[in-house]
């Protein structure tokens, strides 16, 4: 299995099963290696919450690729007035597509809808959500945009996780103190760094969480990737 970096939380995981892709920004996104038209066949479109940096060209690519957005209901409900294929879902449910099984999670964040061109039209959109993913027998765990929140260990205890993808760029989300606290509570092999830097705001080092993951919690590994770069796992 791949997991390809496209910048801030945008992710590409391919499988035997499938192909699929989460919170894709992209064509505003500063920092990504590609852009929406890239992307002419997927499987699925997970998306986290409604915040423009999230959701972002999510409605394009499934109009034109057909995949359905999965993500929680309000938010499904309103890309699909848009014209977007979506399957809903809720926190704590877990639905087996093709590629795979799905299983949202709880994330401490907002969510509100922004379609494009109509920013200043707001629209609650439900809870923020993170994603745990089974694929070819594997779990892997996307937090989204979340704070840090005890009931991790339940995660990490429950599902043994080959990655979790974390957030680390402080201020909307957990800094990186609180990622290793996270990956303390999840214990994943692997944890690779996002949300960090596309904006002054959230700028980070990389380098200094996982040396100070190395430090803390030397079980699990830190992998810094950059936009375009993958892990095979």
């Amino acid at each position: 299995m791949e997991i390809r970096f496209h910048g801030h939380a945008c992710f590409e995981i391919i499988g035997e099963q499938g192909r699929i892709l989460i919170d894709p920004f992209l064509r505003d996104n500063p920092t990504a290696d590609i852009g929406p038209e890239e992307f002419t066949h997927l499987d699925g479109i997970l998306v986290s919450h409604g915040h423009a940096d999230h959701l972002g060209d999510a409605i394009e690519i499934s109009r034109k690729t057909g995949a359905p957005i999965i993500g929680v209901f309000e938010l499904a409900r309103l890309c699909a007035k848009y014209g977007a294929n979506t399957h809903a879902m809720h926190i704590g449910g877990k639905h087996t597509f093709n590629f795979g099984t799905v299983r949202l999670t709880q994330a401490l964040h907002g969510s509100v809808f922004e379609p494009r061109e109509e920013e200043e039209s707001y629209t609650y959109a439900g809870l923020a959500c993170g994603f745990l993913i089974q694929m070819e027998g594997k779990w892997l765990y996307h937090a989204g945009d979340t704070g840090l929140f005890g009931d991790m260990e339940l995660i990490g205890r429950r599902h043994p996780l080959e990655v979790a993808i974390l957030p680390i760029g402080d201020n909307y989300t957990m800094g990186q103190e609180e990622a290793v606290y996270a990956t303390n509570l999840l214990r994943p092999k692997v944890v690779i760094p996002m949300h960090y830097s596309t904006f002054p705001l959230i700028q980070q080092d990389p380098a200094e969480f996982v040396d100070l993951l190395d430090r803390k919690f030397p079980a699990s590994k830190g992998k810094i990737l950059i936009p375009g770069q993958s892990l095979m796992i």
